[in-house]
């Protein structure tokens, strides 16, 4: 017969075996699925059970940052390095990409320097390093201008860099880095190559969708024109929906929402992951088909793929009254879109 896990008590609370491994699962499966506020519950419950287990501080720390707790996450995320715990390059990744959107760029420089000079970094991470320190030692000295370049009211680094260089950055954390850095500061300055590089075939869809968002967010009111997926059309930045609130995009996950949220509520939220995700990468086109429900189909049944599952195409031409042309025409369309998608996405 199998021996019984003793039951632990702590402070005169009585714990069950393996809640800390239920706890954990729920923690993963709600951060799995964007419900960050309750997967910190469980996982902050599976902490104190279990406060050595990787898995829970990792995926507590992922938490925190997708929740906007971005201290909590830097905190854990630190004491995590400093005790050795986790693949270590992954953790300093996670650990700059915390502050990064905390715009602590002091902490970065010092960081990548001590990683410099202590670690042998592996070759294909090195440029990688030296990019996100570069770009921090410039934005740490622009947290202390002189006051001879605050009189002047000098943007980005007192206007001592001319160009942005904006088709050398290849990786997404530089990218975002130089997002990061140019959201306060006036980018009028760098008009021009932001627009080149809008109406251009070549550059990442993804980091010209985050460039288009600044000028929306700066309220750039003149026309640009903008260039992805072969499609070309103008647009005025002050004028586009919000990403995260598309018109298109709602009707979409409406569609879903109306066949799946009772029955597998799972399986909706990831479908909405995978929605969201799609139209951050396409903003601010609409892609063809046009009509909302070839999408919906599309999304449900590239989710059902991913499950491991080989749906029939009829199911969901009669579910969403649809032809079966339609249905591949978006299925080929999401395909396409999730092979350049970038994991950060």
């Amino acid at each position: 017969m199998k021996k019984r896990e003793p039951v632990r008590k702590k402070d005169n609370v009585i714990y069950f075996p393996e809640l800390e491994k239920r706890l954990t699962e729920k923690g993963l499966e709600s951060l799995k699925t964007k419900r960050y506020n309750e997967a910190i519950h469980y996982l902050e419950g599976a902490k104190e059970l279990d406060p050595e287990n990787e898995d829970i501080l990792i995926g507590l720390v992922l938490a925190y940052f997708e929740a906007g707790a971005y201290q909590k996450a830097k905190d854990l995320a630190k004491e995590m390095l400093l005790l050795g715990m986790g693949d270590y390059f992954q953790m300093v990744d996670l650990y700059l990409t915390i502050l990064i959107q905390l715009h602590e760029y002091t902490e970065i420089v010092t960081t990548i320097e001590a990683l410099l000079e202590e670690w042998e970094i592996p070759p294909d991470r090195n440029e990688h390093f030296l990019n996100i320190l570069q770009f921090s030692r410039r934005m740490a000295e622009n947290e202390h201008p002189d006051e001879e370049e605050e009189k002047e009211g000098s943007s980005i680094a007192g206007d001592h860099r001319k160009e942005l260089k904006l088709y050398s950055l290849m990786d997404p954390n530089e990218q975002m880095l130089l997002v990061s850095e140019l959201t306060d500061k006036n980018i009028r300055p760098y008009l021009q190559e932001i627009q080149d590089y809008l109406r251009s075939d070549l550059g990442h869809p993804f980091f010209k969708t985050m460039l288009l968002n600044l000028l929306k967010d700066q309220d750039y009111d003149q026309e640009v024109m903008v260039h992805k997926f072969k499609l070309e059309n103008s647009f005025v930045p002050n004028a586009l929906p919000e990403i995260s609130s598309q018109p298109r995009m709602e009707t979409i996950i409406e569609l879903v929402k109306e066949k799946l949220e009772n029955n597998d509520p799972i399986l909706f939220q990831n479908i909405k992951s995978l929605v969201e995700r799609h139209f951050l990468i396409t903003y601010p086109f609409i892609l063809e088909p046009l009509d909302p429900n070839a999408w919906a189909a599309g999304f449900h049944f590239i989710a059902l793929q991913y499950y491991g599952d080989e749906p029939q195409r009829s199911h969901f031409t009669c579910e969403y009254d649809i032809s079966i042309e339609e249905l591949e025409a978006a299925v080929h369309r999401i395909k396409e879109i999730e092979e350049i998608s970038y994991p950060i996405i």
